[in-house]
């Protein structure tokens, strides 16, 4: 059969390179998936003895022993081996009532062979993507003016940006918190971002200093060819230094060293991981003024493999909502 599970062991290497820069479809992220108690496989679709689709899948448990199958930012591949690899998942995940796919190409405008329902957007749609192969200057040259001041401020004022250690992982946590208060918005539990310091070196903590005080700190992905904004977070005083421009500039600027010490380019992009003008009009402006190109992923949907089931699902959901 073309569809193929792919062992964590033996397949790490595979899988990763397919994966490309989408951390949450690589080894690494499927680690800190079953950490968290979560029930997650790899599958691949194979021809001619090559695997030319990937899917990270997690299963969801609702409506009693009913489940649906997540693939954050997936499936991966060529466009027509991902549609043969969600067809034969359909067959052997036949208990599932649907699968909720986030594919970085469009398969769905053309034909009628799946049945989908667009919903939420769990990951960002849209990001900004900073390419690193240009050199400092040219990044410098090319962002809003009032970005570049910001890093030089921050600089000239005397914040020291720093790759910390684990051990700093208590400073960083009491700045989420203080963000989460301060924006509005809900945070994992601690050890969810324990795990993924705990990822093999690939997830990177690195905090924001002013007179001996943590005053912005952020949590990097350097997976594959891409160094991706996981999560930031900033102090409610000294806002005035801006601290997070520094942040960021030493963190792309680090990636581009080791692109520099390295035989070959390593990093290709820096992702800022998610822009949208209604939702977070402040953030949004922050990253845009760095510069880069902005991508634009399809979006969420929903495959559906059993029709009444999901609409009474989704019935119940709305009910919910209103109570």
């Amino acid at each position: 059969m073309p569809l193929v599970s792919l062992d964590i062991n033996k397949d790490r290497d595979v899988i990763n390179r397919l994966a490309g820069g989408e951390f949450l479809q690589s080894t690494i992220w499927f680690d800190l998936l079953c950490r968290e108690g979560e029930e997650a496989e790899f599958f691949g679709f194979e021809e001619e003895g090559k695997i030319k689709a990937l899917a990270l899948i997690i299963k969801k448990k609702i409506l009693g022993h009913f489940s649906y199958y997540y693939l954050p930012r997936g499936p991966l591949g060529e466009k027509e081996a991902i549609k043969k690899l969600l067809r034969e998942l359909k067959k052997i995940k036949s208990s599932a009532m649907f699968f909720r796919v986030e594919p970085a190409l469009d398969i769905f405008s053309s034909g009628k062979e799946f049945a989908v329902c667009k919903t939420v957007n769990l990951q960002p749609q849209k990001t900004l993507l900073l390419d690193l192969s240009q050199n400092s200057e040219e990044l410098l040259s090319a962002m809003h003016p009032k970005t570049r001041y910001n890093i030089r401020l921050a600089d000239k004022k005397g914040v020291r940006v720093y790759e910390a250690r684990k051990e700093s992982f208590a400073s960083f946590w009491e700045l989420m918190k203080k963000t989460g208060t301060r924006d509005g918005f809900r945070l994992h539990n601690r050890e969810h971002y324990v795990n993924l310091l705990s990822a093999n070196g690939n997830v990177k903590m690195f905090l924001a200093e002013y007179n001996g005080r943590i005053i912005a700190g952020g949590l990097f992905a350097f997976f594959g060819d891409r160094v991706t904004y996981l999560h930031g977070a900033s102090d409610n005083e000294h806002r005035n230094l801006m601290a997070p421009y520094l942040l960021q500039w030493t963190v792309i600027k680090a990636a581009q060293q080791m692109n520099e010490q390295s035989d070959k380019i390593i990093f290709r992009s820096y992702d800022f991981y998610g822009i949208d003008e209604q939702k977070w009009p402040g953030v949004t402006r922050f990253k845009l003024g760095f510069g880069g190109e902005v991508k634009e992923y399809p979006g969420t949907y929903d495959i559906i493999a059993r029709p009444l089931i999901y609409r009474l699902y989704g019935l119940l959901r709305r009910l919910r909502r209103l109570i």
